[in-house]
């Protein structure tokens, strides 16, 4: 494994299933997706059957309030028994040392380009307003850190549905590598379509020994130079998956001599990253609905909240920072010329924390209109800007909570490729 601390990136060892597995069945998407939903879980066992697959291998979270400790027991064995399984009876090709450069489709994106690496744990911090190179980009539930945890310490693999984020306009690391690896004519590593509508992916394998490998480790250096604070990457999807990679190595790394702690592969967690600048990608933001309180009453409410924040309620957007009031009322906006945070979310946020409203939060438009009736309250946030998410990170430390998320549930990311850990 190749390390250049200098960028926080390791070329990983990276193992990926043997010729003539179906992959089709074996990919399958983010643990904590469709959590609210075991029916889209049980078509999925349905669909694997007995065929390899990393359903064996990791834990979706629709299980955890669904199942008693015995139960997240027995997953969690079983887990760590299939990949024993899968290690000994050869469902992996030997390890190769390298980059992989993949582009996924879906149902609304033709494209969405990530590279695959390994990034330096050790250069992660999802401590608000630190200056790591990789940052979380929302705050972090340390809740929800253990239960990811217990499957790492029984594990010799990770399989990844991490997504990092760079900043690079003029696509001069992805797309560089991408089109180095079509024009030369190699064949993919993998290619197929993915289960339950949800498009196909394609990916090239670079090895370390390569030119271009190397020429991705100087754009990342490049890209390196011209970041305003040192920040290379942002955790856009996964963040509790590094944060319990973190957890798991810091552990581990307490019965380690100095030398040892250099290259365990415990350190560098594997994870795709994509430019924020990829048409590929959407942002969208979260919005909210304040459950028992009607729109008139919100709207007095946030006007004594907002009183020193030059708060005015308009039938427009204009003069400062706002959010969108609907219900049973003609849409209103409550602009802000002297807003306490940088983001209309981050204003919004403290508010309703600080009144203890009944809050959901909720995707799309359509949602929270219906939602927003009778004595009901929906809230309509401005888009997040991709232009601005790397500075407001370096100002704001992060996000608040529930700010936006990165496409719909089945653009998420597929476990697909695997490292060891152990």
């Amino acid at each position: 494994m190749h390390i250049d601390n200098s960028i926080a990136v390791a070329v990983p060892d990276i193992l990926l299933p043997k010729e003539g597995t179906d992959l089709k069945k074996w990919a399958v998407i983010a643990c904590d997706q469709y959590t609210s939903e075991p029916d889209y879980w049980q078509k999925i066992e349905s669909e694997v059957g007995d065929a390899p697959s990393t359903l064996r291998i990791v834990l979706p979270e629709v299980y955890l309030p669904r199942e008693d400790e015995d139960g997240i027991k027995k997953r969690l064995s079983n887990i760590a028994s299939s990949i024993d399984e899968y290690m000994t009876s050869g469902i992996w090709d030997s390890p190769k040392e390298g980059f992989i450069v993949l582009d996924r489709s879906t149902p609304i994106h033709p494209s969405r380009k990530g590279l695959m690496l390994a990034v330096d744990l050790e250069q992660y911090s999802y401590e608000p307003g630190n200056k790591e190179k990789i940052r979380a980009t929302e705050g972090t539930v340390l809740e929800r850190i253990p239960p990811r945890v217990r499957i790492r310490a029984n594990a010799k693999v990770e399989v990844p549905h991490i997504m990092l984020l760079i900043d690079d306009p003029k696509d001069s690391v992805i797309g560089m590598a991408w089109d180095e690896m079509t024009a030369s004519g190699a064949s993919p590593c993998y290619d197929t379509e993915l289960m339950a509508g949800s498009g196909s992916i394609k990916g090239y394998f670079i090895p370390a020994s390569s030119d271009l490998c190397t020429d991705i480790i100087v754009a990342f250096k490049k890209l390196l130079t011209e970041s305003a604070d040192g920040m290379l990457f942002a955790v856009g999807d996964g963040n509790h998956s590094l944060a319990s990679a973190k957890a798991h190595w810091d552990n581990i790394k307490k019965g380690l001599s100095d030398e040892e702690k250099k290259t365990h592969p415990a350190r560098y967690a594997l994870a795709e990253v994509v430019n924020i600048h990829d048409r590929g990608l959407d942002f969208e933001p979260i919005h909210r609905v304040v459950f028992g309180i009607t729109p008139e009453k919100f709207i007095e409410e946030a006007k004594e909240y907002f009183k020193d924040n030059g708060v005015s309620i308009q039938s427009s957007p204009a003069g400062g920072q706002w959010i969108k009031v609907v219900g049973d009322i003609d849409d209103t906006y409550i602009v802000l010329s002297n807003p306490p945070h940088s983001l209309s979310v981050g204003s919004i946020q403290g508010f309703i924390d600080k009144m203890g409203y009944d809050v959901d939060y909720i995707h799309g438009e359509d949602s929270v209109r219906k939602l927003a009736e009778g004595s009901n309250t929906g809230i309509l946030l401005p888009d997040v800007g991709k232009d601005s998410f790397f500075d407001t990170i370096s100002a704001e430390g992060v996000f608040p909570r529930k700010t936006f998320s990165m496409g719909e549930a089945f653009e998420k990311r597929f476990y697909f490729e695997a490292k060891r850990i152990d």
